[in-house]
């Protein structure tokens, strides 16, 4: 008896910290846009018209926590899906849209920090002590500046220009193209992720970073490109998923905050803010499974079927531009 209490409380334990981190993040994600409210984006914006249902906001916050780590690109989808739902039928709406696909990001974000907190912890107590930690933390800084520096300068051309359902289409095929011609498969007598992650080089973790440039192009997939760069730099596959998932946590997190800040106040204006928190709830426990999946899955497989997904998906996505949409 006295052991099964003991196990309880060290599960409980395991747990507390994850669940305080979620407190955190859902509490960010309904207090932050009240401090948008008066920001200069925002009173620029006007409302956009409520059609948002609840069924809408799990459809969302499914497809986003599914697609955020899958190579498949979760923005291409949820654009895709938005047109769809009939969510964007205005400026205005598709602005409010827009903004709320990168908001549910939360969820896709605290799924992999709780599934990673020992990595996560490593890292952040690593940072401050010279732990193993500290070159992995240091890393991901690297890896983060370039898409942040990008994204900053370019942010409107890139809206402007590459957001629009012919360039996904695109970017979709071509990404699926290049994984079917990468032919890389798992390497079972590789070092484990955690020896390989904490000897990378800055070198490596800057090539990787500026891969993860071209994942601005909607379609192309933050993840592919982080994966791709990591196996580029020589890492093992399994290594370069597990540091692609941590980079999405910061590059993510950013892009996430930042949405909050500037444009969270036409998300609340056009969506009942309950509504809108259930698509972060469904989007965190859907990252949760994909990403458990996929890390199970590379360890025994390619990622050749993410490249027939990507092509099918491409050529469905033309058949609905030219005879349906």
């Amino acid at each position: 008896m006295l052991g099964k209490t003991n196990k309880m409380q060290s599960a409980f334990d395991s747990l507390r910290k994850p669940a305080l981190i979620a407190a955190f993040f859902a509490t960010a994600l309904l207090v932050l846009p009240v401090f948008a409210a008066e920001t200069p984006a925002s009173a620029e914006t006007p409302p956009a018209e409520n059609n948002f249902s609840t069924f809408d906001a799990i459809l969302l916050g499914v497809v986003e926590g599914i697609t955020e780590y899958l190579p498949v690109s979760s923005t291409g989808h949820l654009l895709f899906l938005q047109k769809m739902l009939g969510l964007a039928e205005t400026e205005q709406a598709e602005a409010a849209a827009d903004s709320y696909a990168i908001i549910i990001q939360s969820g896709a974000i605290l799924a992999v920090l709780g599934l990673y907190f020992k990595r996560v912890r490593q890292v952040s107590v690593g940072m401050f002590t010279g732990d193993p930690g500290r070159q992995i933390g240091i890393n991901l800084i690297i890896a983060f500046l370039p898409a942040a520096i990008v994204g900053l300068l370019l942010q409107s051309t890139i809206k402007s220009v590459l957001f629009g359902p012919w360039p996904i289409v695109v970017a979709w095929l071509a990404g699926g193209i290049v994984i079917l011609a990468w032919k890389r498969h798992p390497d079972k007598k590789a070092s484990p992720a955690d020896t390989i992650l904490e000897t990378m080089t800055a070198r490596q973790a800057l090539i990787i970073g500026l891969i993860q440039c071209i994942a601005m192009w909607p379609g192309v997939s933050r993840s592919l490109a982080t994966i791709l760069g990591g196996l580029l730099v020589g890492l093992p596959l399994v290594a370069a998923v597990e540091f692609s998932f941590l980079l999405g946590g910061i590059t993510l997190g950013a892009a996430t905050v930042y949405e909050l800040v500037v444009h969270g106040s036409i998300v609340l204006e056009a969506y009942d803010p309950a509504t809108a928190f259930v698509g972060f709830l469904f989007s965190l426990i859907s990252a949760a499974i994909a990403v458990k999946w996929l890390v199970t899955y590379l360890k025994t497989h390619s990622m050749a079927i993410f490249g027939y997904y990507r092509i099918g998906l491409a050529i469905a996505a033309a058949a609905y531009l030219l005879w349906v949409a």
